[in-house]
């Protein structure tokens, strides 16, 4: 049995942190002056207590790196354990809300998937709508790091291939997130002032534009409205179009950009893909839209660009309710979901790189089907694709469709329908935000769902959100033998 003290002691001062991030909402509810600060300042007492202490108890056993278990455990455990402390304040705020709510939204929070159980949104006091808000953006920083320090050296689904030759070890795995947070949160914290900036000159209040600027740039899409971002729109929906689009891009190329690599996100494989999918689909479905409705050009440019950008992404806002749109474009913005964005930004789903890898495997193959004595091997981004990255992906794509398989039928088996079942397990698995039909599609929410459906959903946000392995691992034998 390994040690897991070290990956305790990490927990725990993460979830100090948390516990101290609701000040925030705290004295955002004391300003609104409807008496709900206390619920987080107990929160915080709560919290930081409990983190605290269990830093506290694991500090002896703290040493420079952690094994590959470690990690591992750490990234999976996370992921479980701030969730629940960020219910808390659901649990004793206004929503009053039942344990399996509470957690269904923390979850949805801090995965950045943006699928809500609360309806009359447009009440709710302000602190619990911030908090929500710092959920998903905290959650939204914490994605990126694990993307590029922790999956790549995991080997999970194919990110090695974008593993840094500097830090090689997993020695070196705690020092490296932290030189790299510290990095990408200058991007992060920028893009987010940015935006809200913008969102603020366009004629947001200030409240609305902070946390909606949160929400963008984690591509979240939690909204502080039942209509979610509907009733922003004109001018607003080309701005959340260009944050969400800059939020699914990789956010290292920022950084190189910023160090003097001014051609860096040009030159990326991932972004120029992201690029030509989104234009792609953004000119059909205008097309679609100017053939069926009576829209002018530029409201049904608008609208394709925003909530097809808001999928993709897996921002997850909606500005209309595109199941009116027809079968053809609602059977779109399915698939459009399981897409995604690039490998180590904010974006969730399936990812761009696996499928332009996935493309030169068959390209590949069909070449030495050609010319069968020919030495053919895959590129990605000018570089030969190694065996186990090729593996990796393919092994990926496999474990997706068995999973999204098996989530729709466990959440069919409790009682919801086949649009329902399939688009919620699609949603949940790619952390997208809405499902499709009248019960979760974009002018819904998941509140009426049971409790089995709920309980469903969150495990399958969590194991979405830190792409499958990195938690399937954790039930087999030989990961526990060490």
């Amino acid at each position: 049995m390994f040690d897991v003290r070290p990956v305790l002691y990490v927990i725990g001062l993460l979830v100090v942190a948390l516990g101290l991030t609701m000040l925030l909402p705290m004295l955002v509810d004391m300003a609104e002056g409807r008496g709900q600060w206390p619920v987080f300042a107990e929160s915080a007492m709560l919290t930081v207590f409990v983190g605290g202490l269990t830093a506290l108890a694991c500090a002896n056993g703290v040493r420079e790196g952690l094994s590959i278990q470690q990690t591992f455990l750490l990234a999976t455990g996370v992921w479980v354990t701030l969730p629940l402390f960020g219910a808390i304040p659901f649990v004793l705020g206004e929503t009053e809300a039942r344990f399996v709510d509470a957690l269904f939204e923390a979850m949805s929070g801090l995965t950045t998937t943006g699928s809500t159980v609360f309806t009359g949104l447009d009440t709710l006091p302000k602190g619990l709508l911030l908090w929500r808000g710092l959920l998903q953006w905290l959650g939204g920083i914490g994605i990126i790091v694990v993307a590029m320090v922790f999956l790549p050296e995991l080997k999970v689904g194919g990110m090695q291939i974008f593993r840094s030759e500097a830090f090689e070890t997993m020695g070196k795995i705690l020092p490296r997130a932290t030189e790299i947070a510290s990095q990408i949160s200058v991007v992060y914290v920028s893009l987010t002032l940015l935006c809200a900036l913008c969102y603020l000159v366009l004629g947001m209040n200030a409240f609305d534009a902070s946390v909606h600027a949160l929400t963008t740039v984690s591509t979240g899409g939690f909204a502080n409205y039942d209509a979610s971002f509907g009733v922003f729109t004109g001018p607003m929906e080309y701005v959340a179009s260009i944050f969400m689009v800059m939020a699914a891009l990789p956010f290292v190329r920022y950084v190189q950009m910023l160090n003097g690599h001014t051609g860096a996100m040009h030159r990326d494989a991932q972004a120029r893909g992201f690029f030509f999918v989104i234009l792609a689909l953004v000119l059909v479905a205008s097309g679609v839209l100017m053939s069926i409705f009576p829209h002018h050009w530029e409201q049904a440019f608008r609208e394709a660009l925003f909530n097809i950008t808001s999928i993709i992404s897996g921002t997850g806002y909606s500005s209309v309710d595109y199941m009116t749109w027809g079968p053809f474009l609602i059977a779109m913005f399915f698939f459009i979901g399981l897409i995604g964005g690039c490998a180590g930004s904010t974006a969730c789903s399936v990812k761009i790189f696996r499928y332009q890898i996935l493309i030169a495997s068959i390209r590949t193959q069909m070449r030495k089907i050609r010319s069968p004595h020919a030495i053919v091997l895959p590129r990605y981004d000018g570089r030969t694709v190694g065996e186990d990255v090729l593996n990796s992906v393919m092994s990926f794509f496999v474990i997706f469709v068995v999973s999204l398989g098996l989530t729709s039928v466990a959440l069919g088996m409790t009682g919801l329908d086949f649009v329902t079942s399939v688009s919620g397990a699609a949603t949940a698995l790619a952390n997208i935000g809405p499902g499709l039909g009248d019960i979760i599609g974009p002018a819904g929410n998941f509140a009426t769902l049971n409790d089995v459906a709920k309980w469903v959903l969150i495990l399958a946000m969590l194991a979405g959100r830190l792409e499958l392995l990195v938690v399937f691992v954790l039930f087999t034998a030989r990961f526990w033998r060490g």
